[in-house]
């Protein structure tokens, strides 16, 4: 199967170009590197130094798709141009041949690269002086050096500028990825806590409204229709000033704070006076809670919890006893409320299990545990949230 080499860089075909007609030029003109008559030079007429120029020529349309390739073929070119009169284009050409291995090579060949030409270097100095005890031969490793170790040295310096540049834009792009991650997620966060608030504040009255309504229309007794609609009205004029005050706030863009007149422990009993109000037969225990030290955060999700809790029952509880219960236990506050399960004859609102959710991600957010179910005759919602204020989260 054929191999199709990549289609050379339009600059690596410049670069040849222009070495080669430059390497032409000078052999036209008999301008050499060194005297014809110099012991090294073993091949006579131009026809050697012509085919060095067009291998290195060559090895630089591969500079950049295949370096070691043509860094290896360049050096079979430049050594046999040594035995030449020379051509001071072979030359130039190899010692970017040596640079672009360096740069566009694997990182590896690049390294092993380095060491290399720099012992060549050291011996390319040390070895002729040995031998010939002559100043002059020190020359020859300075030749080496520039011929070799000085276009790699350069090459890896250019090589580490690029890829700190390029580990810096990838930083940059994965910064702005994470900042567009957290962005999404902080909205999110913000929709789902506006819907816990506008679930928790209004379901409650709705609720109310839904199950007195269905009451009033169905009891043909203008007591109880008077008394129904009556409680409908109370519902809806609270549901409707609880509703403005949260369109104030998210008019207002303030949403990273709660709503004005945050609900707290203090407001527990006339929560509990309002379920009264709409017909459950509700209690509440605090067994000592302490709420002037709990936590602002806990204060609201106890509110929130036991808020729709209460709602849950007034929808779905049988008739009988709902108990809520507040306890410090452990740094902990344990939150219960229990309400007769089964099914319930009557009317009823319908539920969307929203509200189940909310309390969950309330709790959740606040490092607690919760849990919801039967226990026996009961259907017991159950919260323990943290009161210390490093555990909340």
């Amino acid at each position: 199967m054929a191999v199709t080499l990549p289609r050379p860089h339009r600059f690596d075909v410049y670069v040849a170009t222009g070495g080669l007609l430059g390497g032409l030029l000078l052999v036209g003109i008999g301008l050499g590197t060194r005297p014809a008559d110099e012991p090294i030079v073993l091949l006579d007429g131009p026809w050697p130094i012509l085919a060095a120029l067009w291998v290195t020529a060559g090895c630089e349309l591969l500079r950049r798709s295949a370096p070691r390739t043509a860094l290896l073929t360049g050096t079979a070119a430049v050594v046999l141009d040594t035995f030449t009169e020379g051509n001071l284009a072979t030359v130039l050409m190899f010692t970017d041949l040596m640079y672009a291995a360096v740069v566009y090579g694997p990182l590896a060949s690049a390294r092993r690269i380095q060491w290399i030409t720099g012992l060549l270097t050291v011996a390319g100095t040390l070895a002729p002086f040995a031998v010939w005890r002559e100043p002059e031969a020190l020359l020859i490793g300075v030749v080496v050096g520039i011929v070799a170790y000085g276009p790699a040295a350069t090459g890896w310096i250019v090589r580490n500028h690029r890829d700190a540049a390029e580990a810096a834009r990838l930083r940059a792009e994965q910064t702005a990825l994470l900042a567009e991650v957290d962005r999404a997620q902080a909205v999110v966060a913000e929709r789902a806590r506006m819907a816990r608030e506008l679930h928790d504040m209004v379901a409650n009255h709705l609720s109310a409204i839904a199950i007195h309504s269905t009451a009033a229309l169905s009891i043909d007794d203008p007591a109880t229709s008077r008394q129904a609609l009556r409680t409908i009205r109370e519902n809806s004029v609270e549901g409707l000033s609880e509703m403005r005050r949260l369109i104030g706030i998210l008019r207002d863009g303030s949403g990273e704070r709660e709503p004005a007149a945050t609900p707290t422990l203090d407001g527990l009993p006339a929560l509990v006076d309002g379920a009264r109000a709409n017909g459950l037969d509700v209690s509440l225990d605090t067994l000592g809670t302490g709420v002037d030290r709990v936590p602002a955060p806990v204060e609201l999700a106890v509110y929130r919890i036991v808020q729709e809790s209460l709602t849950n029952a007034l929808k779905h509880a049988r008739p009988g006893r709902v108990t809520v219960r507040l306890a410090r236990r452990d740094g902990m506050l344990d939150v219960r409320v229990s309400s007769p399960y089964g099914h319930r004859d009557g009317p009823r609102a319908p539920g969307s299990g929203a509200g189940l959710v909310g309390m969950r991600e309330r709790v959740a957010l606040l490092g607690g545990v919760f849990g919801a179910g039967p226990e026996g005759a009961l259907w017991t919602v159950r919260a323990e949230l943290p009161l210390a204020e490093g555990d909340l989260t």
